[in-house]
This record gives C-alpha cells, structure tokens and sequence, in this order.
C-alpha cells in the first residue's frame, strides 16, 4: 500500500501511522523528519549513544592533557592524566554495547559514534601520548600518523563489513578482522611504565638512530607501526570474547 492510499483512508489514520512510527524508532523519526522541533539530535540518541560520548570525551580529555605536558615538561601529572583516561574510555567503549543489548536499542548512528570516539580514544590519543614523551622527531611523528590512520582504516573497514562475519546464534560475531584499535592500550601501558621509571624525553629507551639525519627516530615508534600493521591485516583473525 503506498503512501498516497494510507493519506487517502483519512487524517486519523496519518496520525496514527505517525504515532507509530514515533513510537518503534523514535532515533529514525527525529532524525529523517523535516521539522522534529529544537534539540532534536539530543532526542534522538539513546542511552548507549550517551554512554559512547563519554568514551570521546575521556579520548579528548587524554590529548589535551598531553598537550598541557608539552605546555610543562616538568609538571608530570597532565601526563599521568593522558593515561589514565585511556582505560577510562576502554571502560566506556565496553558499557555502551552492554546497555545497547540491555535494552535492545541500536543503531546505524550508534555504530558511528562508536567508531569515531574509538579513533579518538584509542588511535588519536595513544599517538599523543607518546608525542608528549618524546617520539617527536620527523619521522616519528610520520609513523605516528601513519599508526593513526591505520587506525581511521580499520574502524571504516569494520563498520562495512561487520555485517558479512559469521555469527552465532545469539547475533554476535565470532571475530574481528585485523586487531581491534582498543588493544593500542597495551602500548599506552607501556608508555605508563616509561613514564614510572622516568625513561621519558632523553631518556627513552633504546635512544634514537640515525641521529642528524631526515631518517632520525626511535626505535620504540615501530611498536606503532607494527601495531598499525595488524589493525588493517584482513588475514588476522582476532576471535571476540
């Protein structure tokens, strides 16, 4: 039956189609009707979407703290803040599917918010945590970036292939392809014990190479790059847990 016909049976029954439509997806209703009143993008996030703008907000939280380090060298705790709100956002990135499942409410929208607060927390922020330590020579700074937008690629690739993994019987997939961005959080534990033993700046591990030259660097920046290298492999496969 088309829209025309359903006009054509009556107002009464437009409303009430309307109503309906309000009332089994209301993030769809808000977000495709041409005038859904003041505030309506607030309206239409469900609670797990809220849920997974804390993950942003503890993402950004960390690099601007990195930035306020690069600010005072010698004041480290802006440091120790940049990682520690990494685990916090991990925390985020866990409830917010938690409280999608519990009440069965997920979206398209969901979904990208998760894979943009995820590149913030776990890509964008790690990548400034170890500027701010000292992996700032040209070139690491390139793998850096590199480390991020490998990052960027992965998040994209799993959002359009998600739905070709196999599944199990309860819907969930049996596994990621290539290594998951939240795992960068093993680097940023590293960097926690660097910055415990005060192996930061000058004193980094394994110092540089090529010191002078455009292909000066750490050593310690190819643990990014290795870590880049498995977010976008499509032969890894990660089981989920």
């Amino acid at each position: 039956m088309s829209k025309r016909s359903n006009t054509a049976n009556g107002p009464e029954k437009a409303v009430n189609s309307t109503s309906n439509a309000k009332t089994q997806d209301k993030q769809s209703y808000l977000l495709h009707t041409p005038n859904p009143g003041h505030f309506s993008l607030i309206r239409a996030y469900h609670l797990a979407d809220f849920i997974t703008l804390m993950n942003g907000f503890c993402g950004f939280m960390s690099i601007t703290s990195s930035m306020r380090y690069c600010i005072n060298p010698h004041d480290h705790r802006p440091l120790w803040f940049a990682l520690g709100f990494m685990p916090f956002g991990l925390f985020f990135d866990f409830f917010d599917g938690k409280v999608a499942r519990w009440r069965k409410k997920s979206s398209l929208m969901g979904q990208e918010l998760d894979s943009l607060a995820d590149l913030i927390s776990f890509g964008v922020a790690p990548a400034s945590c170890a500027f701010a330590i000292g992996l700032r020579t040209p070139l690491d700074q390139l793998l850096l970036t590199g480390f991020v937008l490998s990052g960027l690629a992965r998040l994209a690739c799993f959002n359009v292939t998600t739905g070709t993994i196999p599944k199990d019987a309860s819907g969930k997939a049996s596994h990621f392809l290539g290594l998951p961005i939240p795992t960068s959080l093993t680097i940023a534990a590293l960097m926690a014990y660097w910055v415990s033993q005060g192996w930061i700046q000058e004193r980094i591990p394994w110092g540089t190479v090529a010191k002078g030259s455009v292909l000066e660097m750490h050593p310690m920046t190819l643990l990014f790059v290795f870590h880049a290298c498995c977010m976008v492999s499509r032969s890894l496969h990660v089981p989920k847990p």
